[in-house]
């Protein structure tokens, strides 16, 4: 089944019959019976309102117009069977599944990819991107990298990146409307928001206010500038629309560049994160992709 040539209709039986001159040896060729073949020809011929055979004592012979098609059909024919035979040598590898969040696929994963790439060039990564999902299932073939608490997801996997925040801005904001240091002035500042579903898991603008013993009050007319990807809250912050929530260990290379500014106190939960999440049973794909982000996080 694995060397049957993948079926191309009349054309391979054409071409068939071109390359042979022999309605016999061409449906022995193929598999079928010479009628079948004969008849199959004869609808060809009709099709296309001209011969392409000329019948002949002991076979057949093209005709210049079946000549010219042979021509052309027969070249594409063996670039298929090429190529179709060098599809069946390469060996099966399936898909690489890295599933995260639109922040860290975002802002930290698409940057480094090419190092994972660079190091296992065989590797077929497909990554999936996905609103957070509480208890997560981490399917065969898949690794995971998902925001949550010690509680959630400590018996599964491996906290890579603790939270940390600070507000960040880009520095010519800063300079237009800094200094941004004392909570009262980054609580006076325009903040951008990343709009959730109740209350955030994370340190959003009021829980880092409150720790921080204030809070941010609108001016009367003013209103709130809120998204719902925290990728987008990065993009308008680096347009300078607003001072962002900054998750140190996602932002490094924005603030590293000098895009943004760290500005501010900078707070801290240990207990949650982002955790790596290994399936059940590994494979030499899915221990290749945790070693290094493991090591990409090491090294930081």
């Amino acid at each position: 089944m694995a060397n049957r040539p993948l079926d191309l209709g009349w054309i391979r039986m054409f071409c068939e019959v071109g390359r042979t001159g022999n309605l016999t040896v061409a449906a022995e060729r193929l598999g079928l019976s010479q009628p079948a073949v004969s008849y199959q020809i004869r609808r060809i011929e009709e099709q296309l309102h001209i011969p392409l055979f000329e019948r002949q004592h002991r076979g057949v012979a093209l005709t210049a117009d079946g000549r010219r098609l042979f021509d052309i059909l027969s070249k594409s024919v063996d670039d298929v069977d090429t190529l179709v035979k060098g599809l069946r040598q390469r060996p099966h590898r399936p898909a690489l599944r890295l599933r995260t969040d639109y922040a860290f696929s975002t802002l930290w994963l698409m940057p480094r990819v090419h190092a994972f790439r660079s190091r296992h060039p065989g590797a077929d990564i497909q990554i999936v991107a996905t609103h957070r999902d509480v208890g997560l299932t981490v399917d065969e073939g898949e690794v995971a990298v998902v925001f949550g608490t010690r509680e959630e997801f400590a018996a599964m996997g491996t906290l890579l990146i603790p939270e940390r925040v600070a507000p960040v801005c880009t520095p010519r904001f800063l300079e237009r409307h800094g200094p941004l240091q004392r909570p009262a002035e980054i609580a006076a500042a325009t903040l951008l928001h990343l709009d959730t579903m109740g209350s955030a898991p994370w340190f959003d603008w009021g829980s880092y206010l409150k720790a921080l013993g204030t809070s941010h009050d609108l001016p009367p007319g003013q209103g709130e500038l809120c998204f719902n990807t925290y990728a987008l809250v990065i993009q308008a912050a680096l347009a300078d629309q607003g001072l962002a929530i900054g998750w140190l260990g996602l932002l490094d290379q924005l603030i590293d560049s000098g895009m943004l500014v760290s500005t501010g106190p900078e707070l801290a939960a240990t207990d949650r994160g982002y955790w790596l999440l290994p399936p059940e049973q590994g494979s030499e794909g899915t221990d290749q992709l945790c070693a290094w982000l493991r090591s990409a996080f090491s090294a930081a």
